[in-house]
């Protein structure tokens, strides 16, 4: 009996991860329709950056706290610092609606723009 030649070393572990590569690239692209013509996006040549939004927070007891204000304070200092710019709420789950209610109808008299209501998916 003739000696064997030795096999040479296998590609399908290497075509296994090619595939595997190609599966997790197709599945983490963002496919975005095209624009209908071409844009131009706007750029921003300020030298100051855009800071955190302003919060207001409400707690389970309707307590209140707007940057460094607490309490009644905060209706003054959201007066004195109202502009264009929504209110941005984070309220607690256990507030009751009726006290968010009459914060948010105090707080229409105080910012033109409104207010968001951040809440959590789920």
């Amino acid at each position: 009996m003739p000696p064997r030649k030795p096999r040479g070393e296998s590609i399908i572990p290497m075509i296994n991860v090619v595939f595997l590569l190609l599966i997790f690239f197709l599945l983490t692209a963002q496919i975005t329709q095209p624009t209908p013509f071409p844009l131009t996006p706007p750029d921003s040549r300020s030298d100051t950056a855009a800071g955190a939004p302003d919060v207001l927070y409400v707690s389970a007891q309707g307590e209140l706290a707007w940057n460094a204000a607490r309490g009644e304070a905060v209706w003054a200092a959201l007066a004195a610092q109202a502009g264009t710019d929504p209110v941005e709420i984070r309220a607690d789950a256990a507030l009751p609606a009726a006290i968010l209610a009459g914060h948010l109808q105090r707080l229409r008299a105080i910012a033109p723009a409104g207010a968001h209501l951040v809440v959590s998916g789920g």
